[in-house]
């Protein structure tokens, strides 16, 4: 850490058993989690799934700064549906990242810009940048789909 950093946070968690059958447990006992493997039957969440939800809860928090900042008032029904998928080519594992963002009773454009703010702020933006396929899509949510 250099002398204009500082470190705001340090999660610490262990995993025991991996994803088949594992289990993890923050230090501080607020995550407590079973773990199973992606796309078959089983009582835990698997790694994609707290991606995809660390993922957008940050990157809302990133729309939120910018939002603030350009004094933009974002609605209360701001969503992120997440979507992360593994993929496998060759015998190596990949991921691939949707974030579906909806943001009713702003204009498009401004939206966009919201967006593309976020995306260069949000940390999970930055760590995954250039090593994974990432789309941010600013989607249009009908009632129904609600």
């Amino acid at each position: 850490m250099n002398q204009h950093e500082t470190l705001l946070y340090t999660a610490k968690v262990r995993t025991t058993g991996g994803r088949e059958n594992g289990k993890s447990r923050s230090s501080d006992g607020r995550l407590d989690i079973r773990l199973s493997v992606p796309g078959i039957p089983g009582s835990g969440t698997n790694p994609e799934q707290l991606f995809a939800a660390g993922w957008s809860a940050c990157f809302e928090g990133a729309i939120q700064i910018e939002a603030k900042r350009t004094k933009i008032a974002l609605p209360a029904d701001l969503a992120i549906d997440a979507e992360v998928d593994l993929n496998v080519s060759g015998g190596a594992y990949f991921l691939r990242v949707r974030l579906n963002v909806s943001l009713p009773g702003i204009e498009d454009d401004v939206a966009r810009a919201l967006l593309n703010a976020a995306h260069q702020t949000c940390p999970y933006s930055r760590a995954t940048r250039g090593n994974i396929d990432v789309a941010i899509n600013l989607v249009k949510i009908t009632p129904n789909q609600a």
